[in-house]
């Protein structure tokens, strides 16, 4: 037992039951007080701070979908470069703010310390290109042209350059399989812009600042399949840019493949040729001003004629796509949107407007029918057309007698739509229109899709213009002050050419109508635009919009998306008209056609081959020169800006392209085993699980030896032969002023 009393006992437990007591309160009043201090006294300073801990992702980019032709064949793919890439959030850990590392980075990469921080700066209203305008907090690419021995250089001397990485990176190609660009169709890629982003913050497909946009054609139409999806690493950073820790991640999904109705052989062929005919016209002599052709643009449209799809689309001058990837130089740019070099950008297929020529004669041909004119009627082909003091010529003055309208588009007869066109105007009331005017002739233009968008898969087709009662109201409402303050009674030519306008520029004259009904004047078309009207005379009537996508087919080949052809109308007559318009066409290849020199050999009885061509004079400039054809598979439009006749010009590229189609040697001989495209193609490639697709090589295009031409017989159309001191009598004010 212990010698302890018991009340001696309790009382020093007690004792120590007070001090614990004591030490208890004395932390809880230290705590609360540092409560107080922390809440109360300094809060509002640590609320601010726990403010500037924010959340900073970093974007792992997605791999952008490729752009497949009709057999696979990649056009536009991405390839693996070496990236050398530098973290601001680490350089800004340094005490110099990594000012060293990137010197030294500078001279593994041959490049200047300047032009290495320039890089990695951040883009501001006041900071000048180059400088980053993504987000700060992921890698920021310094070069995607490394070399093996760079890469590795800075790999092993990971110490010599800490924040620096140097790793392989999807990067945008442009493939041109075979030496076929197809560089308008296809378009380029720049990065979004905070406006974009802004527009978009509410989309189903918003952007990141680290995105590429497709800037034009096809990487622009399916921009958002071909995307897919960017990873996304969240951190959680302080105010001083330091991660603090990481949140949850996104994983990257890569974008579709977009297969396309071109095919790349067929794009080497129309591309070649079509440069081709462009060079060998400049070497010819104008025999009206006696100067050389400039042949200075150009397109080229294939389609299949059943069904609207683009096989081949190319437009001189073209580019090359490849420039934008990893930032356009000035330089460069400049070049690629400066007058100089005719602005290669443009796609002329669907962008390139002029006066038709004489194949709009079956825009003509189709309204006289619907105006009660018989197809097979006879009509005066003489050499000249008169109204009061106005002559009207043929071609080279040549009349053909009394034929039909077959006839007349195989011979290009002028005179026969000039009355045509002229006795509809008197009929729907000349000057002072009749209420109930049927416009035949402008109302089947319309009708056949021109004077509007085709409706085709590629951004920013012009609708080309029918200059009809309503247009000439609406642009002389918009010239007429101008027009009045030029004008001059009894002044100059252009002088008394505005003073009319002002005062009688919104009537519909007799001589506007009698152009227009040969495709001149005032009408504006596209390649696009006849293309898609000569389809349609080719497959019975079926008017399509014109499309180049195919399919999507997202990256691992399990979702296929088809893009079926869209029918958007019917020509405006009757199946017996069509056949007509197609016997007519057929006639224009045959002996005493105006494109007959230009297919001397065709298996017509296999093959069956029809054409128009067109001459359309423009004011100011050279003769725009255009040749529509088609067989029961393909229709091909093509047209050069100044130079000269249609068959002359274009007839031999046009030629060339259907033999390589068709597998046929100069003397018309075929061999399927080397045609293209021997029928349209309807299966799409397979894509594997892996993303990847066996497609067949590509070899460049071998031309061979042209066959020896006859000389040109060719009647085209021309503007109405104007006498001395008479003025306006070759189209309205308009036509004179635009190219």
């Amino acid at each position: 037992m212990s010698n302890i009393p018991e009340t001696g006992r309790t009382q020093r437990v007690r004792i120590r039951l007070v001090v614990i007591q004591v030490l208890v309160f004395s932390l809880l009043l230290t705590l609360g007080g540092r409560l107080w201090y922390l809440q109360i006294r300094n809060g509002q300073e640590y609320t601010d701070e726990a403010k500037n801990n924010h959340v900073q992702q970093v974007v792992q980019p997605a791999v952008r979908g490729a752009i497949l032709d009709a057999r696979g064949v990649p056009l536009a793919d991405n390839e693996t470069r070496l990236v050398v890439s530098a973290s601001r959030t680490e350089l800004l850990k340094m005490k110099d703010d990594g000012v060293g590392v990137l010197t030294r980075l500078a001279d593994v990469l041959d490049m200047k310390a300047k032009d290495v921080q320039d890089k990695i700066r951040l883009c501001d209203s006041e900071t000048p290109q180059p400088c980053w305008n993504g987000s700060p907090y992921q890698p920021i690419p310094v070069t995607d042209e490394a070399t093996t021995q760079q890469a590795l250089q800075i790999r092993e001397r990971a110490e010599d350059f800490p924040g620096i990485t140097a790793e392989p990176t999807a990067v945008r190609r442009y493939a041109a399989p075979g030496k076929a660009k197809t560089s308008q169709v296809l378009g380029y890629l720049s990065p979004v812009t905070d406006e974009e982003i802004t527009k978009a913050q509410d989309s189903e497909s918003p952007y990141l600042r680290s995105d590429q946009v497709g800037r034009s054609g096809l990487e622009r139409t399916y921009d958002k399949e071909l995307r897919g999806k960017a990873g996304v690493t969240r951190y959680e950073v302080d105010n001083l840019g330091r991660v603090i820790g990481q949140a949850e991640n996104d994983r990257a999904e890569p974008g579709a493949s977009v297969v396309t109705s071109i095919d790349a052989r067929v794009q080497a062929v129309a591309e070649y040729e079509l440069a081709q005919a462009m060079k060998t016209v400049r070497q010819e002599t104008d025999k009206i001003t006696g100067r050389k052709y400039e042949a200075d643009s150009g397109a080229v449209v294939v389609l299949e004629s059943k069904t609207g799809r683009v096989v081949s689309m190319a437009s001189q001058p073209d580019y090359d796509p490849n420039a934008w990837v990893g930032g356009i130089s000035g330089k460069e740019y400049a070049k690629l949107t400066s007058k100089k070099s005719n602005y290669p950008l443009l796609n002329r297929g669907i962008q390139g407007q002029a006066p038709a020529g004489s194949i709009f004669k079956v825009v003509s041909a189709s309204a006289a029918v619907r105006g009660g004119h018989r197809f097979n009627d006879l009509y005066e082909c003489s050499s000249s057309y008169s109204l009061g003091n106005q002559t009207f010529a043929n071609f080279e003055s040549q009349g053909h007698g009394p034929i039909t309208l077959g006839d007349a588009l195989k011979y290009s007869c002028n005179t026969v739509f000039y009355r045509l066109g002229h006795d509809e105007w008197v009929r729907d009331g000349g000057i002072k229109p009749k209420k109930d005017a049927k416009n035949w002739f402008y109302r089947t233009a319309r009708d056949f899709g021109l004077g509007a968008e085709t409706g085709i898969d590629l951004p920013n087709e012009v609708k080309g213009r029918i200059p009809d009662r309503e247009w000439k109201q609406n642009f002389w409402k918009a010239n007429k002050d101008a027009w009045c303050k030029e004008g001059k009674r009894g002044g100059t030519y252009v002088q008394q050419i505005a003073y009319e306008s002002c005062l009688e520029g919104n009537q519909l004259k007799a001589y506007d109508s009698i152009n227009y009904a040969i495709g001149q004047g005032d009408v504006l078309v596209t390649p696009i635009q006849m293309a898609t009207a000569y389809a349609a005379i080719s497959n019975g009537g079926t008017i399509h919009a014109p499309s180049v996508g195919k399919a999507v087919i997202s990256n691992d080949g399990k979702d296929v998306r088809v893009i079926k052809p869209e029918v958007t109308g019917k020509l405006p007559v009757d199946a017996q008209t069509v056949k007509d318009l197609d016997k007519g066409l057929r006639s224009v290849v045959e002996p005493g056609g105006t494109a007959a020199w230009r297919f001397g050999g065709w298996p017509q009885d296999k093959i069956p081959m029809r054409a128009k061509t067109g001459t359309a004079q423009v004011y100011g400039k050279q003769t725009t020169a255009w040749f529509a054809t088609y067989t029961d598979d393909f229709t091909i439009v093509m047209t050069i800006s100044q130079g000269g006749t249609g068959s002359g010009a274009a007839g031999p590229a046009v030629r060339k392209i259907y033999d390589a189609l068709y597998g046929l040697d100069a003397e018309g001989n075929q061999d399927l085993k080397r045609a293209l495209l021997p029928a349209p193609q309807k299966t799409l490639p397979k894509v594997q699980p892996d993303g990847s697709i066996n497609a067949p090589k590509v070899k460049p295009y071998d031309p061979r030896p042209a066959k020896p031409e006859g000389p040109p017989v060719e009647p085209e159309a021309q503007l109405p032969v104007q006498p001395a001191g008479q003025p306006g009598l070759t189209g309205s004010p308009s036509s004179r002023r635009q190219p």
